[in-house]
């Protein structure tokens, strides 16, 4: 890579990493942060899976015991 020499190379080289860091965060706004929106999105679906399994399983659980004992009066 080629070092500036005058001021008016360093600014153009200046402008050029201001481009490429602008190139850069725009890539992480659209890119990144619509893989990590879908990747929650997946998540809170797996979660409340989880959590209407463990509801149903005990319900189930109690309906069980409660036919177990009116079955015993």
């Amino acid at each position: 890579m080629r070092h500036p020499k005058t001021t008016g190379e360093h600014i153009v080289a200046l402008y050029g990493h201001i481009k490429g860091l602008k190139v850069d965060i725009n890539n992480i706004k659209i890119n990144d942060l619509r893989h990590i929106h879908r990747d929650i999105s997946g998540l809170h679906a797996k979660s409340d899976r989880i959590i209407f399994y463990i509801i149903g399983g005990l319900a189930s659980t109690v309906g069980i015991i409660l036919g177990a004992l009116f079955k015993l009066l």
